[in-house]
């Protein structure tokens, strides 16, 4: 394993904070983490966690300062360029030079050209990486994500981002350059999120025709409909324990995170002159589900429920 004397972190919100406690754990003890957030709760239980090997930092450009590589997990390229560009104590105030940068927020490719570009021009032997992730909360506590590289396997630091991402997610794929990983990542993210309401509507529908929820999945499972949504991550309470419908919709990847991945990934369709037949309809559906009071703050297969699906089925 290589050894790493000084990571940093900023953002350690739902996703970051448990990135960070996978580090603490897989790192060499001597390893050092630098982590800053605007929430400073989640920054002092990550601290109290792990006192040996987490230290807390007021501003991004310290974590910078302090650190050999450094991760972003962000909400929204607003706040990236926030982060390494624009606020007073940035991350590219101080210097970068042969600092390794790997921001795994899902945004769009524009903002993420942007920032490489900028961080290119003022520190050449810099090397900034988008390394969007995917598997939700769930993925991230377990370190199974899938995380997306926008890089080719011939990059000089694929070997180092491999064995470094290696302890954050069970498959780091090389997308082929800058952005790539990003584009990768709004293509899954868009499927992923027109199969959840698929799969929703047809548990629903078949539900309602009087077919028993546990058979119907089944069916599902053995038949052409076959998909990981269905499988692991059903829509409808109960037929996936471990999923967030059978736990009241809590957890996983929210609604509201779902729709803004679908605005980018139409707005990169857009852009690209991809036609999409489903982008607008899929948009509209978790704009609206994240606006609805009952479904609002949830897992995205809150769909289910905002369609109006039989919550209690295995209660008659």
């Amino acid at each position: 394993m290589t050894s790493y004397n000084a990571l940093g972190f900023i953002g350690v919100g739902a996703m970051g904070k448990l990135m960070v406690r996978n580090l603490a754990q897989k790192t060499p003890s001597e390893t050092k983490i630098y982590i800053n957030d605007v929430n400073q709760a989640a920054v002092d239980e990550l601290c109290l966690s792990y006192p040996e090997s987490i230290v807390k930092c007021n501003t991004a450009k310290e974590v910078a300062e302090k650190s050999d590589i450094i991760f972003t997990m962000l909400p929204e390229g607003q706040h990236l360029k926030q982060v390494y560009l624009e606020s007073e104590n940035c991350i590219s105030s101080t210097t970068l030079a042969g600092k390794i940068l790997i921001d795994c927020s899902t945004i769009d490719t524009a903002t993420c050209l942007e920032v490489r570009s900028n961080i290119q021009q003022s520190y050449p032997t810099a090397s900034f990486y988008d390394a969007p992730v995917s598997g939700g909360i769930l993925g991230a506590e377990k370190a199974t994500l899938g995380i997306f590289i926008g890089c080719d396997k011939n990059d000089p630091n694929f070997e180092i981002l491999t064995d470094i991402l290696s302890m954050l997610g069970s498959k780091v794929i090389a997308c082929g350059g800058p952005a790539l990983g990003l584009v990768a990542k709004l293509a899954n993210n868009y499927l992923s999120g027109t199969i959840t309401i698929a799969t929703a509507e047809a548990m629903n529908m078949g539900m309602r025709a009087g077919m028993d929820a546990r058979i119907l999945a089944q069916v599902i499972t053995a038949g052409s409909g076959q998909n990981h949504i269905a499988d692991k991550f059903n829509p409808v309470p109960g037929l996936c324990p471990q999923a967030p419908s059978s736990k009241g919709y809590r957890g996983g990847f929210h609604v509201s995170l779902m729709r803004k991945d679908m605005g980018l990934a139409r707005e990169m369709a857009a852009q690209v002159g991809a036609k999409l037949v489903l982008g607008d309809i899929g948009l509209e559906t978790y704009k609206l589900a994240s606006e609805d009071p009952a479904c609002a703050g949830l897992d995205s297969r809150v769909v289910y429920r905002y369609l109006g699906g039989n919550e209690n089925w295995d209660q008659a």
